[in-house]
Parts: C-alpha cells; structure tokens; sequence
C-alpha cells in the first residue's frame, strides 16, 4: 500500500512593517554562506539563482539595519556576526522543536492512514528521542508505527497503562552504572513480566566546541569559573547518567556554572554549544558530529526497546523485530556516529543482558 506521509517542521517568517514577507529559504542560505564561503555556492545549495541571494540578502540588511554576510574582494563571503546569530537560532529551534514536531507528524499520518485504508492495527512506541530510533519510521512501509517521544519515566508510565504497546530505556554497559539507573526506575520496571528487544548501543560523554579543547577534557574542568554548561532537562534518562557520573567524581551540580539552564534534547545541547553559548554539554556522539564538535567518552549506553512478553507475537511487533534485523537498517544504524548495532531484535531479559555485561 503507497503511503501519504505528513512532515512538519518549524520555519520562520519575517514580516516588515508594511506587511512584507521574507522568504524562509534565508536560512539556506546562510547556511550555505557559512560552509562554502561563496555566495555563488551558497545560492546553488539553497536553490536560487545568484540574482536572488543577492536581493535577498541586501533586503534583509534593509530590514535588520544591519548587514547578516560580509563580502570581501579576494576573501569570499562570511556571515556578519547578526548572519551568525540568526542561523544558530535557527537551528536551535529546530533542535528544541523537532521531537515534539515529529511526535505530532506521527499522530496525524496514523489517522490519515486509517482513513485511507480503514482500521489498522497500530504499533505505538513512547521513547526518549534518539538518533537511532528516529530512523525507525523511514522503515516502516509495511509497518504502522506511531513514535512518540517522551523521556524514559513518561515512557514506562505509557507503558503500563496500556497507551503505548512498546517503549524505550536505556542504561549504561558498565554493570555497576547500570544496577543505578535501573534501581531509580525499579518501581516501574516489571522485570517478570517486561522483555526486552536489544536495538543499539551509544557513546554518551562531553560535547565541546574545538577552541575549548585546552580548557574541558574531564568532568572536573566544568567547575572552572571560566567554563559555561549546558545541560540536559532533569527528568531525562541522560541527566540521570550525568548526575552519576558526577558523583563518582565527587562533584554536585552546584559547582557547574550553567548546570542550572536546560535542553530537552541531544541535539539540542548541541546546537547550544556549536552557537557559543555554553563551551560544554553532555550528550551522544551523534549530536556532536551533526555540529561538527568535538567529543570527549565518558559511557557506553545499551538504548533497548522493552514490551510486555505477551504482546511479542502479535503481527506488527513481529514486523518491527524483522525490520531491526534487516541488511538495510543495520547499515543506517553504521552510519551513525558513536552508534552501533547491539544484536538488534535480539529478545531476551534483564537479567540476561546485564549478566552478560557481567562476562
């Protein structure tokens, strides 16, 4: 069955005074600006003509007051420091609101294709936002997935009231981390009757800028006064790992200036790094390579899907075991970086997977 998908995303829009409307396609743009030092390159990637870009961005200087690239004979095109400012709000926009978008666009193709093809059975997974995950529902043409995003808490709540058929959770390797994170969640984790659905493991650690690789190269450096944190929200599964780290090290939150301001998102963090507005995050390898940071390991995180063991057989969670298991998605899972196939489909228990971290 051909399938009509809906995607949303936020844009930005720039009215004048006088009603007037900047095109969205700005931000291209200056994205292209900022890679490719051209304005002729630039305007290719963003699909317009040079004529255009030109336009555009002297009506912009117009509408700011300010110019948003600065041209120079002999030295190319590079964005001004507001050309700098807007294309990271942008992005970080886009960091902030693509799960909670992304959740939306799920919930509204699911009714779009019950009405197409009638009542269907729906396999409905509440997860923490991931990089891995988020390549599910690219795979899902035989597959009606409903991905909500959510943190691990709100994910095992949905579990067990019956409103999500499948969620995710995710712990560290190292078996000492791990009994941690699962004793902060032992009074929703029904081992007995939960299994587990082996997916990924991922490299979790420090996102740093590149001109800060002098000054943060351990957890210890993010107490210097000098060193700005961003930090994940207090309910993810992230922070809890963080917070554990920490105090291994022997160092409360307080001694972090910036532990205090939040990202609901890896990316996210990332995005507020690569802007200059904190020298260090915490987060997965995969957001830090999108901005093009550096990384420093701190922990390897087993990300699982959990269900109950009854609903195993039923069709569509059958469909979704194959799918993880395929050729095809486990070289888009290789392709991620600090991700890696973790015997992905693979069912088993709790016990099972941290005794065999054990060995």
């Amino acid at each position: 069955m051909h399938k009509k998908k809906l995607s949303i995303s936020p844009a930005w829009v720039f009215r004048s005074e006088e009603g007037e409307l900047f095109d969205p396609v700005l931000f291209r743009l200056l994205k292209g600006v900022r890679d490719a030092g051209k304005l002729t390159v630039a305007a290719e990637q963003a699909g317009i003509s040079y004529r255009h870009a030109w336009n555009l961005l002297n009506r912009s200087a117009g509408f700011f007051g300010l110019p948003l690239v600065d041209m120079h004979k002999g030295r190319g095109t590079r964005l001004s420091a507001l050309g700098e400012k807007l294309l990271w709000s942008e992005q970080r926009a886009k960091a902030r609101l693509g799960p909670q978008m992304d959740s939306m666009a799920s919930e509204l193709n699911n009714q779009l294709q019950q009405l197409l093809a009638g009542a269907h059975p729906v396999l409905r997974l509440h997860a923490s936002h991931g990089y891995a995950v988020a390549l599910l529902p690219d795979f899902s043409d035989e597959l009606e997935l409903d991905l909500r995003y959510c943190n691990p808490a709100e994910a095992l709540s949905a579990l067990a009231r019956g409103d999500a058929d499948v969620a995710s959770f995710h712990f560290p390797a190292c078996p000492h981390q791990a009994e941690q994170v699962m004793a902060a969640y032992q009074d929703q984790l029904d081992l007995k009757k939960l299994r587990v659905v082996r997916f990924v493991t991922r490299e979790q650690g420090l996102i740093i800028r590149r001109d800060s690789r002098e000054t943060v190269t351990t957890l210890a450096d993010l107490t210097r006064s000098d060193v700005r944190f961003i930090n994940r929200d207090e309910h993810s599964g992230t922070r809890i790992l963080f917070n554990m780290l920490l105090a291994e090290q022997g160092i409360r939150e307080g001694q972090i200036q910036g532990a205090e301001r939040e990202e609901f998102t890896h990316t996210a963090v990332a995005a507020y790094v690569a802007a200059g507005m904190a020298d260090a995050g915490f987060g997965v390898e995969a957001a830090a390579a999108q901005f093009g940071l550096d990384f420093i390991h701190l922990a390897t995180e087993h990300y699982l899907l959990i269900c109950p063991e009854d609903r195993l057989q039923q069709e569509n969670m059958q469909q979704l075991l194959a799918l993880m298991g395929s050729a095809e998605f486990l070289n888009r899972l290789d392709a991620l970086p600090g991700y890696a196939p973790d015997r992905c489909g693979e069912v088993c228990t709790f016990a099972e997977l941290l005794a065999s971290d054990r060995l």
